[in-house]
C-alpha cells in the first residue's frame, strides 16, 4: 500500500486521487488538534513544576477531569496547536515541513532512547516488558474479540503510517522519478515499527512498574492520567522526565498534524492550478486550518465527550469525527485505492514507474497478489470491524 500511495502521488496530482483521503485527513484533524493542544498544556504544566509553580493541582477533582471541563484552557491550547500547524505548513515543503522534521525527528529518536534507558532501570520495569511480550490469546477466542483486535491493529496502522488519508499520496507527489519507491516503502514501515516499539518501551514498563497492570490503559487515559501518576511517583525527577516525555509526544503529534494539513492544502492548491490560477499556499493553509478549527473547537468544548453537548447520531463529537475518518473513510479509501491500482491502473504500469532510474521491482509478483486480493480482503475485514465497533453493524 505504501508503494501504491507513493506511486499514485508521483504519477498524478492529489486532485485525481479521490476525495475520501482528503476528507479523512480533514475530519481526523478536528479531534487530533484537540489532543495536540492537551499535550501542549501538559508540557506547560511540567515546565511550571520545574519553575517551582504548581502546574496541575489546585482543583478538587483530578487535573484530567478538570482540564476537560475548563473550556477556556482546552480551546486556547487547541488554537495554539493549530497556529503551530499554520506556521510550519505555510513555509512550504523545504522551508517549512522538511526543515522542521529534519531537526525534530533526530531529537525525537534520541530523547526517546534516553527515556527508555531510564525507565529500564526502574524497579519492576521487567514486569512491564513481560506484560508487553507475553501473548494473550483470549481476545482471539471469539469473533467479536477477533474483529476488535483487527480494528485496533488497523487503527494503529492507519494512524502511524498515515494511510488512507492522502498523506503518502501528497508526499509521494514531491518525489523525483529516480527514487526507489520499493526501498522507501520498506524504510518507512520498518522505521515506523521501530519507533512504535520504542514508544512502548518508554511507556508500558513505567506504567506497570509504578501502577501495576491496571495502569496499562489505552488512549487518552494512558497518556494523560496514568503517565502523570508515573511522573509524580518519580519525585524530584518527575517534572524533568514529564517535560521531556510530552515534548516527545508534541513532536510526534505536530509532525503528523502538519502532514494532514498539507494534504488538504495541496488539494486546493492543485485545484487552483488546474483552473490556471496561482496556488497561494499561505491563503489555503490558513483557510484549511480555520475550517478545521471550527469543528475542533466543538470537540474541545465537548471535553472529548465528557461535557454532554448535543450528540450527532448519538455519538459524542470526538467519536462522530472518528467514525467518519478512522471508521469509514480510511479503510474505504484504502480498499478503493488497491482496487484501482490492481484492476484499473494495472500492476504493469506500477512496475514501469517503479523501475525508472534503473531500479528493480523485486517484489512485483507478491505485490500484484497483495494489491489484487490480500489487501482488498483485509481492508474489507477492517471496514467491517470498524463499523461493528462503532455500533453501525451489530
Amino acid at each position: 500500500y505504501e508503494i501504491c500511495a507513493c506511486l499514485v502521488g508521483s504519477e498524478m496530482c492529489i486532485r485525481d486521487s479521490g476525495y475520501i483521503g482528503v476528507a479523512s485527513a480533514f475530519f481526523l484533524l478536528t479531534f487530533y488538534n484537540v489532543l495536540g493542544g492537551l499535550v501542549m498544556r501538559y508540557m506547560m504544566g511540567f515546565l511550571l513544576e520545574l519553575m517551582g509553580v504548581d502546574g496541575f493541582s489546585g482543583q478538587e477533582m483530578s487535573f484530567w477531569n478538570y482540564i476537560l471541563h475548563d473550556y477556556g484552557s482546552i480551546v486556547f491550547f487547541n488554537i495554539l496547536f493549530v497556529v503551530c500547524n499554520i506556521v510550519i505548513v505555510m513555509g512550504g515543503i523545504q522551508s517549512g515541513i522538511e526543515k522542521f522534521t529534519t531537526v525534530a525527528m533526530p531529537v525525537l529518536f534520541f530523547m526517546l532512547l534516553f527515556v527508555i534507558i531510564y525507565i529500564a532501570t526502574l524497579p519492576g520495569a521487567g514486569e512491564g516488558f513481560i506484560y508487553m511480550f507475553k501473548p494473550n490469546w483470549e481476545p482471539l477466542s471469539t469473533a467479536s474479540g477477533f474483529f476488535e483486535v483487527v480494528r485496533g491493529a488497523a487503527g494503529q496502522m492507519f494512524f502511524s503510517l498515515s494511510l488512507g488519508m492522502g498523506a503518502m499520496i501528497t508526499y509521494g507527489s514531491y518525489l523525483q522519478k529516480k527514487e526507489n519507491l520499493e526501498k522507501n516503502a520498506l524504510i518507512v514501515v520498518c522505521s515506523d515499527t521501530l519507533v512504535a516499539v520504542m514508544a512502548a518501551f518508554a511507556i508500558l514498563p513505567a506504567a506497570i512498574a509504578l501502577g501495576g497492570e491496571d495502569a496499562a490503559m489505552s488512549g487518552p487515559s494512558l497518556l494523560f492520567v496514568t503517565l502523570q501518576d508515573v511522573f509524580a511517583a518519580m519525585g524530584s525527577f518527575g517534572p524533568v522526565f514529564g517535560l521531556i516525555f510530552y515534548i516527545l509526544v508534541f513532536i510526534a503529534a505536530i509532525t503528523s498534524a502538519i502532514s494532514l494539513v498539507e494534504v488538504v492544502t495541496t488539494f486546493y492548491m492543485d485545484k487552483a492550478h488546474a483552473k490556471g490560477q496561482p496556488g497561494n499556499r499561505k491563503k489555503y493553509t490558513i483557510l484549511t486550518c480555520l475550517a478545521i478549527l471550527v469543528l475542533a473547537v466543538i470537540v474541545a468544548a465537548d471535553g472529548l465527550g465528557s461535557n454532554g453537548l448535543w450528540q450527532p447520531l448519538g455519538y459524542c463529537w470526538l467519536d462522530f469525527m472518528d467514525l467518519w475518518s478512522e471508521g469509514i473513510m480510511m479503510p474505504l479509501g484504502a480498499l478503493f485505492m488497491c482496487i484501482f491500482i490492481g484492476y484499473e491502473y494495472k500492476v504493469e504500469n506500477i512496475a514501469e514507474e517503479i523501475e525508472q532510474g534503473g531500479n528493480v521491482f523485486r517484489t512485483k509478483k507478491v505485490y500484484a497478489v497483495c494489491c489484487k486480493i490480500v489487501v482488498p480482503l483485509a481492508m474489507f475485514l477492517v471496514l467491517f470491524g470498524q463499523l461493528q465497533s462503532f455500533g453501525i453493524i451489530k
